[in-house]
C-alpha cells in the first residue's frame, strides 16, 4: 500500500478575536478591525531599526500616511481616506517586509498581499480594486512618510533619503516623529478607523 501523501502545510492563522484567517483564500468574514489594529500596532517598520524605546509601528505609519494624503488632496472622499488608512493592513498577518527583501522574494509575497487586501476592502465596504489615482496618491503619501521616518528615526541622511524616497515639496523640514507605545498606536489607529468608517457608512435612522 503506497504511503499517504503528506498533508498540505497549514496556511491559516488564529486571531485573538477567534477568527481563523486563511492566507491562501482569505474570507472577508474572517477579517476584524480589532485584529488588524492589534497586529499593526506590534509590527515594526524598518525591521525595528529606529531610535527610541518603542518601535515605529505600521499602525502609526498608516495614521501618518492618511494625514499626509489628506494634505495632498484635501477633497479626498472619506471612502478613499479609509482606503489609504488601510493601505498596509495586510501586514497584520504577513508582517512588514522591507523593500529590499521583497525584491529577493519576488511575486509570491505580492499575490498573498493582494488577496488579503481585497478581503479587507470587501469586509469594510470598500472597492476591492483601488482606483489608479488613489493608488498614486497613496504611494506619494507613503514615500513622504518614508522620507521623514528615514531621516528622523531610521538613521538616514537627508540626501540619501531624498534619493530613495524623494524630498517632500511643500512640507516642513521635519515632522518631529516620536514612536508611540503599542497600546497608544492601537488606540489611535482604531479611533481613526472608526471616525472614517462613520463617514463612509453613516448610521441610518
Amino acid at each position: 500500500m503506497p504511503p499517504r501523501p503528506p498533508a498540505p502545510p497549514r496556511a491559516w492563522q488564529r486571531m485573538l478575536s477567534g477568527r481563523r484567517l486563511d492566507l491562501l483564500d482569505p474570507s472577508p468574514l474572517d477579517v476584524e478591525i480589532d485584529d488588524i489594529a492589534h497586529g499593526l500596532a506590534r509590527v515594526a517598520r524598518w525591521n525595528g531599526q529606529t531610535i527610541g524605546d518603542n518601535a515605529f509601528s505600521v499602525a502609526q505609519h498608516c495614521v501618518l500616511v492618511e494625514e499626509l494624503a489628506l494634505r495632498l488632496e484635501p477633497a479626498l472622499e472619506p471612502k478613499f481616506r479609509l482606503t489609504v488608512l488601510l493601505h498596509d493592513a495586510p501586514e497584520y498577518v504577513i508582517g512588514d517586509m522591507i523593500s529590499p527583501f521583497k525584491a529577493v522574494v519576488g511575486g509570491g509575497y505580492k499575490a498573498v498581499e493582494h488577496r488579503l487586501e481585497q478581503a479587507i476592502h470587501l469586509r469594510f465596504g470598500l472597492p476591492a480594486s483601488v482606483p489608479a489615482a488613489v493608488k498614486t496618491l497613496t504611494k506619494r503619501a507613503d514615500h513622504i512618510s518614508a522620507y521623514y521616518e528615514a531621516v528622523e528615526l531610521a538613521g538616514f541622511g537627508a540626501e540619501e533619503a531624498a534619493r530613495l524616497f524623494g524630498r517632500p515639496k511643500g512640507f516642513p523640514e521635519r515632522l518631529g516623529l516620536t514612536p508611540w507605545p503599542a497600546a497608544e498606536a492601537q488606540a489611535r489607529f482604531l479611533e481613526r478607523f472608526h471616525a472614517l468608517d462613520r463617514l463612509v457608512h453613516p448610521a441610518t435612522t
